[in-house]
Order: C-alpha cells, then sequence, then structure tokens
C-alpha cells in the first residue's frame, strides 16, 4: 500500500515538473514578441515629423520626439534639439504614438467646416429677426 502511494505521488509530481516549463515561454520568445509588437506599431505611425512618439525604454530612460528613421533592427528618435538617439525594438518598455490618419485629418477638417458654416447660417438668421 505505502509502495502504492509513493509511486501515485511521484507520478504526480514529475507529471507537474513536466508541465511547467512547456506552459512557461522563454524570455527570448517574449523578448522577440515584444520587439515585433513595437516594429508594428512603428511602421503605423511611419517616420518624419508627424511621427510623435514617446518612448520608455527598459533601463527607465525616457525619450520624446519623433521618428526620424526605421530599419530592420532598429529605429532612431530625433527629440526638438535635434538630437537623434538609436534605439534596438528590444530595447523599449512602452511606446505611445501620436499620428493621426489621413481620414482622420479629412473627418476633423468636414467637421470644423461644417461647424463654421453652421455658426454663419445662425448669425445671419439672427441678425434678420
Amino acid at each position: 500500500m505505502f509502495k502504492k502511494l509513493c509511486s501515485v505521488v511521484l507520478s504526480a509530481l514529475l507529471l507537474q515538473a513536466a508541465a511547467i516549463p512547456a506552459f512557461a515561454a522563454p524570455s527570448a520568445e517574449k523578448e522577440a514578441k515584444r520587439a515585433e509588437k513595437v516594429r508594428t506599431q512603428l511602421a503605423k505611425l511611419g517616420t518624419g515629423s508627424d511621427a510623435r512618439i514617446k518612448l520608455i525604454l527598459r533601463d527607465k530612460t525616457k525619450l520624446e520626439g519623433f521618428v526620424s528613421e526605421a530599419g530592420a533592427s532598429t529605429f532612431a528618435v530625433t527629440d526638438g534639439a535635434g538630437k537623434t538617439t538609436t534605439v534596438e525594438y528590444g530595447q523599449v518598455s512602452k511606446a505611445r504614438g501620436n499620428n493621426l490618419s489621413t481620414g482622420a485629418k479629412i473627418a476633423i477638417g468636414i467637421g470644423i467646416g461644417a461647424g463654421v458654416t453652421l455658426l454663419i447660417i445662425f448669425l445671419y438668421i439672427a441678425s434678420q429677426d
């Protein structure tokens, strides 16, 4: 009876020990996924002075500026003073970009135009009374 109990407990422990590494992703794989996510975000943002970005790197360094260049493994951020810093995608902890798409810019322009038109119509009607 004791041998069977020991065998069952030992088998359960061995199965558990074998299952834990299967569920835990290696850190290199996690870093590669994070780098790919940052690369995708920057591809959507684009490059140039309109591609504003705020970064927090893994060493807690903060960068703010625009993406001046984007390569396969690194990208360059230029701040307001013109200083360019090259950053690897894997170094980025958080990235926040500010760049409106062309459709969003057109929608904002149409909204402003409609607002001004309605204001002119309202002032014209109010002046007629």
